[in-house]
């Protein structure tokens, strides 16, 4: 407690030495992310499936300081690999942030017309890799670990033409309620629900650049959400300044806190 109490505000933030474990951070968001808990003290472990993306966070991560491991793969049952490879490295794991998400497809259409395949597709992807990450970083963290969920404003109501990854960003939502009251005390688990934030992945699967300015007039703070907005709120959960802080989704949407744009599939194209 006297400890606690000589350490100002900005030290909640520091986190010199913990490991933490990104998935998805090639680009965009994830590597945001990454780079973030390395400005502030993280060695990081970084994955995803293209290798050339992960060299590029990699260097910047080094060129911060900090040291980095690249763990190449679809993250699809693949995070026991994942948490494993840290283990060797670096025998710790602080902080693990399911990043990974989004969809296969570069299409969207209405619920009842997507095939099983596809949903499934959509579930695996987005909430069954998010439970393995977790089961595989609670084992290893120990009396103490960070565990921070990246869903989607899509989970917390109606989606329309997004279904089956607004359905598995719900379940994501739910799962980290659940686990932070089967972890606690020891692991706090978060998440993180961004709005709409203009990264290649956004523009490819939604096929909105002809819309960025219309669903730039539905957020109140009058501008699309960019990366590094994410990622400050991952840091803030993964530090000691969010210690008393867990089971909770932080919005980070502008002020957007209802579904106010359609991704409907653009006529014409193959639905």
């Amino acid at each position: 407690m006297e400890d606690w109490k000589r350490m100002t505000l900005r030290d909640l933030f520091e986190m010199d030495g913990r490991v933490a474990v990104v998935t998805g951070s090639g680009q965009g968001i994830g590597r945001a992310i990454a780079l973030g808990l390395a400005d502030f003290g993280c060695d990081v472990v970084l994955n995803s499936r293209r290798v050339r993306d992960l060299e590029v966070t990699a260097t910047e991560i080094e060129k911060r300081g900090r040291s980095v491991l690249i763990v190449q793969g679809d993250i699809r049952d693949f995070s026991e690999t994942l948490a494993w490879r840290t283990m060797e490295r670096f025998g710790r794991l602080d902080i693990w942030v399911n990043n990974v998400g989004g969809s296969d497809e570069k299409t969207t259409r209405p619920l009842v017309e997507t095939s099983d395949e596809v949903f499934r597709s959509q579930i695996d992807l987005n909430l069954t890799s998010a439970f393995q990450g977790c089961k595989a970083a609670a084992s290893r963290m120990g009396d103490a670990g960070s565990i921070i969920n990246i869903s989607s404003g899509a989970g917390t109501r109606g989606s329309p033409f997004t279904g089956p990854y607004a359905a598995a960003k719900a379940g994501m939502n739910n799962l980290t309620q659940t686990l932070a009251l089967e972890l606690a005390p020891a692991i706090r688990v978060n998440a993180v629900a961004p709005g709409p934030v203009a990264t290649e992945a956004f523009r490819e699967v939604l096929n909105v650049d002809d819309q960025l300015d219309e669903i730039r007039d539905t957020i109140p703070l009058a501008r699309m959400g960019v990366p590094d907005d994410i990622a400050a709120a991952v840091v803030y959960l993964a530090s000691d300044a969010a210690s008393w802080v867990t089971g909770q989704l932080l919005l980070v949407a502008g002020g957007r806190t209802h579904r106010a744009h359609d991704y409907r599939p653009k006529q014409g194209k193959d639905s």
